[in-house]
């Protein structure tokens, strides 16, 4: 597997080794020790480690995001195994080096990359196909209680979605999601490890935004 650090240390292009033939391909999508190699260990020490897998089919022009959950935070690691994607992670860790910056990456089925995606970031994605099928496998279970969204446009966030001058297609939440400047956000340094011991960093504490 081929490791590609983005702009943001912490978020991972991750490329598998694939296997073709006349009759076809093989690759290991995911493969725990090779995974935590790549990526590391929590601020606890402990692994990463997986607890839902996510299956989206979208249209064209479809965009859904920018999500995240302030309590039960996921880490996700993203595909595409039909279509392609215009796949962004925000940083919305108040005090990170990196707040309010974002890294962007076409995944397609073509070229099996996956990105990762850590806990503390907001996650969107833009179809470029006639239809793109997403899996994402998730460090947390889906809480709608504490489901957030930031609005895919936010000025402060500047995001180069490859939307070609159209309008994108989204759900009435995301269409109504919050700014940056007002969204729910965490603390970097309960996710750095810079904090005592005890802040979890998949129950990290969160604040709202400057305003």
């Amino acid at each position: 597997m081929q490791i590609t650090q983005t702009k943001i240390p912490e978020v991972l292009v991750l490329e598998p080794r694939v296997f073709q033939d006349g009759r076809g391909f093989f690759l290991e999508s995911f493969n725990q020790n090779a995974f935590d190699q790549a990526v590391g260990f929590q601020p606890s020490g402990e692994p990463y480690s997986f607890v839902q897998d996510n299956h989206s089919s979208s249209a064209a022009n479809i965009l859904r995001g920018l999500h995240y959950q302030i309590e039960n935070t996921q880490g996700k690691l993203v595909r595409a195994v039909v279509g392609s994607i215009y796949d962004v992670a925000v940083d919305i860790r108040q005090g990170s080096p990196t707040f309010g910056k974002s890294v962007g990456k076409i995944l397609s089925a073509e070229n099996k990359k996956q990105l990762w995606i850590p806990p503390g970031f907001a996650h969107g994605f833009y179809v470029l196909s006639e239809v793109a099928d997403v899996l994402y496998k998730a460090t947390d279970f889906y809480s709608p209680t504490h489901e957030r969204s930031i609005v895919w446009n936010d000025p402060d966030l500047r995001i180069g979605w490859p939307t070609a001058g159209q309008a994108p297609i989204l759900s009435g939440k995301d269409a109504e999601g919050d700014l940056l400047a007002s969204a729910d956000l965490f603390d970097y340094a309960a996710f750095s490890g810079a904090s005592s011991s005890e802040a979890s960093p998949l129950e990290a504490p969160f604040s709202k935004g400057d305003a």
